[in-house]
């Protein structure tokens, strides 16, 4: 279906969406936040006392009280209603506590709307979640699992604590709980950020919750959403198509430039980009990863005068050229909102998917990434891409007696095949039309091109990779998605401005990071850094190689020199006094982590408190950043950090040597 112009309902719903932003941004009524403070002194004292060796019920508890700190840490103004969200939100805390005291967790067995809670392995911060438990669940049988993503919503203090009165009237089983047969988990995702980084950890972090918590089975897990819960569906389904029994978006956008064209007031439109960050796209945009619509069932829904029409138009468009239907139930006369008889059907096409269960060996499978990210799908595990960011592509078969037959690969210079393939006695495999020798082996095995010819080198669990590989590919910001330390340099700095410029980049990734992804930033000095830490997280480094010296340890082995003198970038030079790399790389010092030098994410609050779909990488791999003097004053109200990056781009897949992105190559 398409549109020449907007129609009547379109442009009114775009005004209502633009006005809503900007209600939301309006200021609240002044109320007195005394009372809360101490209160909320008498549940942190509450809180100190309590002990489980499930560490689930303890965020349980704990989440009324982190969403109670956020509320007052940064809305200075809260609206009568807040101030009683807030209040009630003490009380369950308090009431909740005494609970697990006495041991009486009623919590756990409730049907109907219950408010949930986890710590996340990311920065150990309690992160909630609603769970919606239907009359008919039983727990000696496992049930089908819906995870069902939010909307937008402009990340406040308060955010916690309005997401989880949806779901917490108390703990007491009063009220009459839903007649389906799923339980739907409702993650917060970080509040903002359409599913991405952290909040792309946040859901599947909460899955592994209510799977530890429920009898779920994993087998018929669901993924839907609405508007920026459907880009999110979109975006983790696509990506993880072996994960989820079936998907189901509902007006939700698929790509970054041409979703920002939509043409709402306000709207901010990304247009051409610098070539690194183009490349960056790739990463993050669904339309890009359509062909995975054939192993995971997709069932699109979407009002015919929904002012973002277009983004399911862009979707169909990408299956076509995949060769494959886009199901897009459209529902006449409806704007951006779910229409309930359309919903409906949606429902009952998901559920036909969901009875059967996933098939976790299925015959035929296409898979395609353009990261290592995403580098899953069943039985094939890609392990090396010749290029990052270009297309990588892979098409296998299973005849009847275990043969298989990989007839294309793209991009790709090492896979995996996981059991049950390849186990059968007769079982032989062609890749490119030759014949592979396979030993007769219960593993998972691993194939690389050699000379031009595709060999096994091994079983999985005994190759050793290097080089960018799953979870070490980059860019900066996907150093993020998984537990982190930030190091604070101790030691003399071999430049004042560098060091004031480093120092500054720490406190504006602090401020950051606490109020739009929800946690407090995990911090030390160098002379604090443990074995554990080393080996169990990613380094987030500030400072310089006189400041910093974990800096110093690992420079040697990074493609890049820095000396008090001079920044050295493969051929280019810059004068070290006011200029500063900052990067990702595979850690010299650990085994499969990361070394980050003076970065948080590459968006800002600019990006984070304006439209989800700008927070994409501005870096890549690496950058060079010019220090504008009076860093050492900024505070995170000022209107413009003092930097400026000079140039940026990424890693070759050795980690060894940087690799120039021309516009030509687009």
């Amino acid at each position: 279906m398409k549109h020449k112009f907007p129609s009547f309902r379109t442009v009114f719903t775009a005004i209502k969406i633009s006005l809503a932003i900007c209600w939301a941004m309006l200021p609240a009524t002044n109320v007195s936040a005394d009372d809360n403070q101490d209160a909320l002194r008498q549940l942190e004292a509450k809180l100190a006392t309590l002990k489980s060796e499930n560490p689930d019920l303890l965020a349980d508890v704990e989440v009324f009280h982190k969403g109670s700190v956020w509320g007052l840490r940064y809305d200075n103004s809260l609206t009568p209603n807040d101030d009683s969200l807030l209040k009630k939100a003490i009380a369950r805390g308090m009431e909740r506590a005494a609970a697990l005291v006495a041991n009486k967790t009623d919590w756990t067995e409730k049907k109907g709307n219950v408010l949930r809670g986890f710590v996340s392995a990311v920065d150990g911060s309690t992160q909630p979640y609603g769970v919606i438990i239907p009359q008919s669940y039983d727990s000696t049988r496992s049930m089908r699992l819906d995870v069902v993503l939010h909307g937008s919503s402009k990340p406040v203090g308060m955010s916690e604590l309005r997401f989880g009165a949806r779901f917490d009237a108390g703990d007491e089983n009063d009220k009459p709980a839903p007649d389906v047969d799923y339980i739907e988990l409702h993650p917060l995702g970080r509040v903002e950020n359409c599913y991405r980084w952290a909040g792309e950890t946040d859901v599947f972090e909460a899955i592994e919750a209510v799977c530890r918590n429920y009898q779920i089975d994993r087998d018929r897990i669901v993924l839907r959403g609405m508007s920026m819960g459907a880009s999110g569906t979109w975006h983790l389904g696509l990506k993880h198509p072996d994960r989820f029994v079936a998907i189901g978006p509902y007006c939700g956008y698929v790509d970054t430039q041409r979703f920002s064209e939509t043409p709402i007031p306000g709207f901010i439109k990304v247009g051409s980009l610098p070539p690194h960050q183009e490349r960056g796209l790739h990463m993050l945009d669904s339309v890009d990863y359509a062909a995975n619509a054939g192993v995971v069932p997709a069932i699109a829904a979407m009002g015919d005068s929904d002012v973002f029409f277009q983004a399911h138009e862009i979707m169909g468009e990408a299956f076509a050229k995949e060769g494959l239907q886009l199901v897009n139930l459209i529902s006449p006369g409806t704007g951006h909102v779910v229409d309930p008889i359309t919903h409906a059907e949606q429902m009952r096409r998901i559920g036909a998917y969901a009875a059967n269960g996933l098939n976790h060996a299925p015959r035929q499978l296409r898979f395609v990434t353009w990261t290592l990210k995403y580098n899953r799908c069943h039985w094939l595990e890609l392990l090396t891409l010749k290029q990052h960011y270009d297309r990588a592509e892979i098409i296998a078969s299973v005849a009847d007696d275990g043969s298989i037959d990989i007839a294309a690969l793209t991009n790709i210079s090492r896979f995996a095949i996981h059991p049950p393939m390849l186990q059968g006695p007769d079982a032989k495999l062609r890749i490119a039309g030759a014949d592979v020798a396979v030993p007769k082996d219960n593993s998972a095995l691993v194939f690389a091109i050699h000379d031009g010819e595709w060999q096994c080198v091994g079983a999985r669990s005994d190759v050793v990779l290097a080089g960018k590989r799953p979870g070490l590919q980059g860019p900066i910001d996907d150093a993020f998605s998984a537990p982190f330390l930030c190091v604070r340099g101790t030691g003399k700095p071999w430049n004042f401005e560098v060091n004031a410029w480093a120092s500054a980049s720490l406190r504006r990734f602090e401020y950051e990071w606490a109020r739009y992804m929800r946690g407090d930033l995990p911090v030390k000095n160098d002379t604090e850094v443990t074995e554990a830490d080393l080996r169990d997280k990613h380094l987030i480094l500030f400072g310089d190689p006189g400041s910093n010296s974990w800096i110093a340890r690992a420079l040697p082995e990074l493609p890049v020199t820095w000396t008090p003198d001079e920044v050295r970038i493969q051929d280019d030079v810059y004068p070290a006094k006011d200029h500063a790399p900052v990067l990702i790389c595979a850690s010299p010092l650990a085994t499969d982590r990361y070394i980050v030098f003076n970065s948080g994410h590459t968006f800002h609050e600019k990006e984070f408190a304006a439209f989800n779909y700008l927070l994409f990488p501005r870096l890549g791999d690496w950058g060079v950043v010019k220090i504008i003097p009076g860093t050492d004053q900024w505070q995170p109200t000022s209107p413009v950090f003092p930097e400026e990056v000079v140039c940026a781009g990424y890693f070759d897949e050795t980690w060894r040597k940087v690799i120039s992105v021309k516009p030509k190559e687009f």
